[in-house]
């Protein structure tokens, strides 16, 4: 059996055959609601997405912006959680959606449990999850139980980490290295530095043996465009709330199709 990281890092193989960087779009669970969600999903995979990462609803998120944490409170309030997602996320992967990869926090997987969550993810279908907010040493109370289910847990680097911190890392990483491109939260308010991402990049690939994928603040086919000339990896998420917003069903799976579709051309 391949190891979901593996399987995490080799979903870059197929863009890097095709001379591009791989698209990876963030998604809430639940927002508007679990249905639209769904819809969603199937968009954003049949517009080009690689990989989707899929957010699980909660209620104190420190690295969310002011779009993905009102995204994250309108889909409590309609009932979404872990478990919902969990099953949101086996039914797409049962649908042959793009591949799937969960977004959360310590605390949730913690009151959860990370043994049953891992169990029940890998169970889904998805190939790990991402937990920004999970420093390196305490890195081993997940990785485990992730593990022992073949997930993988990407890892983030961030503007102020040291860059002996960042080379451990980038060698500590599943899948791939998150590149966090500013300081701050996620949010499409600012342009990206491409000058500072270049030699982000750069410094890394001297000790990466993965994939680095960047996001924060990358917002339109230009962002991507400019971003992916530097990483293997270029992430959406605000701006993809931002395009859905006020909008469910059907409405919301085409205006999802059209912003995703636009993002793919500019790769």
């Amino acid at each position: 059996m391949i190891a979901h990281q593996d399987r995490i890092a080799a979903i870059f193989d197929r863009p890097r055959a095709e001379g591009r960087a791989a698209l990876i779009l963030y998604l809430m669970a639940g927002d508007p609601d679990l249905a639209t969600s769904a819809l969603i999903i199937d968009a954003v995979s049949a517009a080009g997405a690689d990989l989707i990462e899929l957010g699980i609803p909660y209620g104190d998120p420190l690295a969310d912006g002011p779009t993905i944490a009102a995204a994250g409170q309108r889909a409590l309030a309609g009932g979404a959680s872990l478990d919902a997602t969990i099953e949101l996320a086996a039914a797409a992967v049962a649908r042959r959606a793009a591949p799937l990869i969960f977004f959360s926090y310590v605390n949730p997987i913690s009151q959860y449990g990370p043994d049953r969550f891992a169990a029940a993810a890998a169970a889904a279908g998805a190939l790990g999850a991402i937990v920004p907010d999970v420093p390196l040493e305490e890195i081993d109370e997940f990785a485990p139980a992730f593990r022992a289910h073949g997930l993988g847990i990407p890892l983030l680097v961030a503007p102020t980490t040291p860059p002996e911190r960042a080379a451990a890392i980038a060698a500590r990483t599943d899948g791939f290295t998150y590149v966090v491109s500013r300081l701050g939260v996620t949010g499409a308010r600012r342009e990206p530095d491409v000058a500072w991402i270049a030699g982000a990049v750069d410094r890394l690939r001297v000790h990466a043996t993965k994939p680095l994928a960047v996001g924060f603040g990358i917002a339109t086919p230009a962002h991507v465009r400019d971003v992916a000339r530097l990483a293997d990896g270029v992430i959406v998420g605000s701006a993809l709330i931002d395009a859905i917003a006020g909008l469910d069903g059907a409405a919301a799976a085409d205006a999802a199709y059209r912003f995703v579709s636009s993002l793919r051309a500019a790769l």
